[in-house]
Order: C-alpha cells, then sequence, then structure tokens
C-alpha cells in the first residue's frame, strides 16, 4: 500500500463480492490503491481546489471517496464536524471505521465515535458534488479496466 490511512490494518478483509464494473477490487485497501490513481484536481472539493497537488492526493475527496466506498462495500456514511459548519466523511463497514481521505489533516487524530451519519440525497443536492462523484467513479472505472 503506497498509504496508510484510519483503518488499514483491517484494509485486506473483503467485505462484498467483487463488482464487475470494477475489477480487481476485493477490499478496502485495493480500493485506496485505485483511488491514489484516481484521484485528482477535478475531482476535490472547489474551495479547496488551488491547495490541491498529487503530494496531497485526498485533499477535498472525502465526501465523494466515502458515498463511492459505500457503493461498493455497504455499510454507512459518517462525518466529523470540523467547526466550520463542514464534516469530514468516513466509512463505517460492518464493526470497521475507515477513512481513506484522513491524510489530507497531516496526522490530525479524529474521535470516530461522536460523528454524525450523512445521507448522499443532502450531500448530492450540491450539483457540483454529485459530478465530482460521478467523475471520481469514471475515473476509478477507468483506472480498473487495465485489470
Amino acid at each position: 500500500m503506497s498509504g496508510r490511512f484510519y483503518g488499514w490494518e483491517n484494509a485486506d478483509l473483503p467485505f462484498r463480492e467483487p463488482d464487475s464494473d470494477f475489477p480487481g477490487i476485493r477490499t478496502v485497501g485495493e480500493l485506496y490503491e485505485a483511488l491514489s490513481g484516481s484521484w485528482c484536481a477535478e475531482t476535490c472539493a472547489p474551495r479547496m481546489r488551488a491547495d490541491w497537488n498529487p503530494g496531497n492526493r485526498t485533499l477535498g475527496q472525502c465526501s465523494v471517496t466515502a458515498f463511492l466506498v459505500q457503493d461498493l462495500f455497504g455499510g454507512r456514511v459518517f462525518g466529523v464536524p470540523l467547526g466550520d459548519g463542514n464534516y469530514h466523511c468516513y466509512n463505517q463497514i460492518q464493526d470497521h471505521v475507515f477513512d481513506l481521505t484522513c491524510e489530507q489533516f497531516e496526522g490530525k487524530e479524529f474521535r470516530y465515535d461522536c460523528s454524525h451519519e450523512q445521507q448522499r440525497e443532502i450531500h448530492f443536492v450540491k450539483e457540483e458534488k454529485r459530478k465530482r462523484y460521478e467523475l471520481l467513479r469514471k475515473r476509478l472505472m477507468e483506472y480498473c479496466s487495465g485489470f
């Protein structure tokens, strides 16, 4: 694995059957590796886009990533309040917490036990966010087509 995300110690646990649209992804760890080649400035939240770079590829990717993880592995999406009215999104799958985009915070630790469940219907009211999600999903499918 090229990086470490919160929950990486459980990254090899398979949570569901492989998705034919995403060959080669059977575990959260494999998904993280594929996302590492799929995140880009265009999938980053607009307010953070000027700071996005390949060295901080998870910046501004949390909600679109968390809902894509949910599509592939089920579970629930939660958000940790950031104190500015925004939430940092992550996944709970079975009894495991995964935060595939925590690297953007450079070691900041979150309390994943005081979070609020997030609903895609609310997030995707913002058309730009829905479009970023669709672009990330498309880029991930293209990345996986090489498997």
